[in-house]
């Protein structure tokens, strides 16, 4: 229900500020996601045209919240575009947005509009192909550290730099020969999708015009997460009509290893110096007692925009502070107060969540929560797009809209055997490279085709007809179905039965067989209804590589406590939280020291105190194992920070409150050792 009355003073400020720059500084707990489908909604009511509003945010579940909020909302039939069933709005990720621009303009720039998306699997397999081309040495190099390169290096522009000279002529020489491999399957990566959009409105000023007469009032969420290339992108489609709306915490900045540069909101009034600030500091989340000390960790950031977390709640508890000897003791210690807590107040586990700085933490606590037979999750488990089945399927999918796929084609090509071994593949690759052209052309000339033997010469040709003869039907528009497409050719090449002889067990095996069940029976979701299936079949490969914010089906099965790191932790809260492994080394990290990000590392340690609603303990260990070896532990500068009458040191063994006195002489303890 639409009512401004159930928002606070500065909520309300913010919702009803609709004109011009605002930067709404919405602190952890604070009800941002409300101000902002508020505003979007409050903006309808006003009688802008919904079609003109975009709000941007970083995740699509994120994306999904809001859109299904804002609509329920407005009035039936205020959003809606004449003759259009669905609100004229757009609310996505900058990915999704970039997609959205890119489908409509990306010829002026020689790509067709079916390019594909490559996903990391894929980026991965043309970096590894390049490397095995260009020497032995290259093909020892790590893909997942050139890819990063090739990634920052197409990011930051020919003003990166570099080590050295040979790690500068590397990048170069790999950016080149990947974005080369790239546009010869029309294919584009996550980095492509926003520059690409980028050179579109810089180099074509008619797009820029068309973009910014459709989005005349630019919203974004999580503004402290922009990168350069997002704050570019924002800034292009704004700097002429200022309806420019910005959401975000830079005391939640915890992403600058990815990119992030908490200077576009720190510096916001360089390019908007009539903004309007609004602060947004009263937390429904949290007690004062966990406000107070979060407030006082974050206050030693000297560069940040002052604020004061502060809530209705109450003082509530003491945050607990323990000291145990080792990670396997700690982590046994959580255990039993996680029971201790379900047994005698009755707190589920669910309620539980365990937060760490890296994942090796978490090994000790799986270990434990074993031992003592308590459900857990594990957030950031294999994903369920990352399963051999399922990627072999999309493969096959992808590489039927477009054949010059060549990383598709290449997985699927003798999947199941179908006399095209590796060695035959090898061979069209090469003369794929040696004409420049993709795999699948060169599959048609006769002249290659004759140079193999009579058996792979067939087989050449008969893998040809099956894609022609699969693809008609899509290229015809005669498929009302694509799950039913999808199911046929499946069928058709036998794909489980060879899942079911490759399984080690039938149960294994059905259970791949079900995870395909579950993504097909998707295709013919949104993507469904008129349109061409070629048209279809993209938009549901679109949505599949952009959506990678999918839980993983450990997150999602039942109920137990949760473990996850500090980083996966932003955006969520749990009225009982356990911070363990507070130490110097691990947070901060050992590497904050060397790269100067001591203020992202206090940061991160914000974030994780604020998930907390009713209850926060928090652990270090004295000594930890490292490689074999039991390496020494200090307490982290951190816990020097959080204000004496707020804590209250528990003795590990009895987990029973230590005497004042006692407690004292530990903190004064600690705090020299921190000192040392």
């Amino acid at each position: 229900m639409f009512d401004l009355s159930t928002l606070n003073p500065q909520q309300r400020e913010a919702v009803e500020t609709i004109h011009g720059p605002v930067l709404i500084l919405a602190g952890a707990g604070t009800g941002k996601t409300r101000v902002i489908t508020f505003r979007i909604a409050y903006m309808v009511r006003q009688g802008i045209a919904p079609e003109h509003i975009l709000g941007v945010t970083f995740t699509n579940k994120a994306a999904r919240e809001m859109r299904e909020r804002v609509a329920q909302l407005i009035p039936r039939g205020a959003a809606k575009k004449e003759g259009e069933p669905k609100p004229g709005f757009t609310i996505s990720t900058f990915h999704s947005l970039c997609v959205r621009i890119l489908r409509k303009h990306i010829e002026r720039l020689g790509y067709k509009t079916n390019f594909v998306i490559y996903d990391e699997s894929d980026q991965l397999s043309v970096v590894k192909k390049i490397l095995s081309q260009i020497s032995d040495k290259g093909a020892k190099a790590d893909p997942r550290e050139v890819l990063a390169l090739v990634s920052r290096f197409k990011n930051a522009g020919p003003g990166m730099r570099f080590d050295s000279p040979n790690v500068a002529a590397l990048a170069e020489h790999m950016k080149s020969r990947y974005d080369s491999a790239l546009r010869a399957c029309n294919a584009v990566d996550f980095d492509d999708l926003i520059l690409l959009t980028l050179r579109l409105l810089e180099e074509f000023p008619e797009v820029l015009e068309a973009c910014r007469q459709q989005y005349q009032y630019v919203m974004v969420d999580e503004y402290q997460d922009t990168n350069s290339s997002q704050f570019r992108l924002v800034h292009l489609l704004t700097e002429k009509h200022r309806n420019f709306c910005v959401v975000g915490d830079d005391d939640q900045s915890i992403y600058g290893w990815r990119g992030a540069e908490i200077a576009n909101l720190l510096d916001l009034e360089k390019y908007y110096p009539e903004v309007k600030i609004i602060k947004l500091e009263q937390n429904y989340r949290s007690t004062n007692t966990i406000l107070n000390a979060a407030n006082a960790v974050i206050k030693h950031n000297a560069r940040r925009r002052v604020k004061q977390l502060w809530s209705q709640k109450g003082a509530g508890g003491k945050i607990l502070l323990y000291a145990h000897a080792n990670e396997e003791l700690e982590a046994k210690a959580v255990v039993e107060n996680i029971e201790c807590d379900r047994m005698m107040r009755l707190v589920p586990w669910e309620h539980q969540a365990i937060l760490f700085r890296t994942n090796m933490q978490s090994r000790p606590l799986e270990t434990a929560l074993r031992q003592a037979s308590v459900r857990y999750r594990l957030v950031g488990g294999q994903s369920y797009f990352d399963r051999r089945e399922i990627k072999d399927v999309l493969a096959y999918l992808k590489m039927l809209l477009n054949p010059r796929d060549d990383i598709s084609l290449l997985r699927i090509a003798n999947l199941p055997a179908r006399g095209l071994s590796d060695l035959t593949m090898e061979r069209l690759v090469t003369a794929s490279q040696a004409r420049n052209c993709p795999v699948y052309t060169v599959m048609q000339h006769t002249d290659v085709r004759d140079s193999f033997a009579p058996k792979t010469r067939e087989a050449i040709g008969e893998f040809l007809q099956w894609i022609e003869q699969t693809r008609e039907p899509l290229v015809q528009g005669a498929l009302p179905s694509l799950k039913v497409w999808a199911e046929r050719f499946l069928a058709d090449i036998a794909y489980t039965g060879e899942v079911r002889r490759t399984e080690k067990t039938p149960e294994a095996a059905e259970s791949r067989i079900l995870n395909i069940k579950e993504l097909l029976a998707t295709m013919d979701g949104e993507s469904s209804g008129p349109g061409a299936p070629v048209e279809r079949l993209q938009t549901f490969l679109e949505k599949v590589s952009l959506d990678n914010d999918r839980p993983s089906e450990r997150e999602t099965e039942g109920s137990g406590v949760t473990l996850i790191t500090m980083h996966s932790c932003k955006g969520l809260e749990f009225p009982h939280v356990q911070i363990v492994g507070l130490e110097d080394g691990l947070l901060p990290h050992t590497r904050s020291k060397e790269e100067g990000t001591l203020d992202e590392e206090r940061r991160l340690f914000y974030v994780a105190i604020t998930r907390a609603m009713k209850a926060l303990s928090i652990s270090h260990c004295l000594a930890r194992r490292k490689y074999g070896q039991t390496t020494p532990c200090h307490p982290s500068p951190f816990l020097k920070e959080l204000p004496e009458e707020l804590v209250e040191w528990v003795d590990a063994k009895s987990t029973q409150p230590v005497a004042p006195a006692s407690g004292k002489s530990l903190f004064d303890a600690m705090r020299a050792l921190i000192d040392e």
